[in-house]
């Protein structure tokens, strides 16, 4: 599966030699986006306005629509961006061809490495997800969800037949807790703090892998 950029036509080579033709109009509209996305993140998408968009950007809100034709394109944008980078940043790790405990550290690490690039998307999409779903223009979301799921599921599955990983774990559970511990630390971790985001992505590989326990296993599954 392949997350789109916003809904509108592929661009052509001319629109994209006007559109470069000032050399700022692409970085005035980048700009836009992650002030946008900050907008989003902090008051929720459906309470944020075009106005409210163009105001922290000190311009009218026509001039706005000169870059998008609406903020469902803007936080479209946002939100493929995040998309395409993570599941692309998933692949590249799921061909690498290491075993499976190397494969799902790898993408922890992936997955805590999004978190300062992409907060504001990480947001949005926890914040905002049941409402942007039901939209057609956004159901890649759903389909780029379904295929992290398996993405993580698979590799699970393949530890436990390997004998990396114990048998007696639901492979579904685990990856929606695993997913939601990363993306829920969105909202507590603050950069230039102890730990940045590879220092706590290894604290969890090591708490995911080894326990917290010591001596043997207390807990059964019934």
């Amino acid at each position: 599966m392949t997350t789109r950029k916003n809904s509108g036509t592929a661009t052509t080579p001319a629109k994209r030699q006007r559109t470069t033709s000032s050399g700022s109009a692409s970085e005035r509209r980048d700009h836009l986006v992650k002030l946008a996305a900050e907008l989003f993140a902090r008051k929720g998408f459906q309470a944020t306005t075009v106005r409210e968009i163009a105001d922290e950007a000190g311009i009218l809100s026509g001039s706005l629509y000169h870059h998008f034709d609406s903020k469902e394109t803007i936080v479209d944008e946002v939100l493929s961006t995040f998309l395409d980078d993570l599941i692309a940043r998933y692949r590249a790790a799921l061909e690498s061809g290491g075993d499976a405990r190397t494969v799902l550290s790898e993408m922890v690490r992936i997955g805590f490495g999004t978190l300062e690039p992409h907060r504001a998307a990480i947001t949005v999409m926890q914040n905002d997800w049941n409402y942007l779903r039901q939209f057609p223009r956004f159901n890649y979301l759903v389909k780029a969800e379904d295929e992290v799921e398996q993405m993580w599921v698979a590799q699970i599955k393949a530890g436990q037949a390997a004998g990396l990983f114990r048998p007696d774990v639901d492979p579904k559970l685990t990856y929606r807790m695993i997913r939601d511990t990363i993306w829920v630390a969105v909202r507590w971790f603050r950069p230039g703090g102890r730990l940045n985001t590879s220092g706590l992505a290894e604290h969890y590989i090591t708490v995911l892998f080894d326990g917290l326990a010591t001596g043997e296993r207390t807990t059964h599954r019934k």
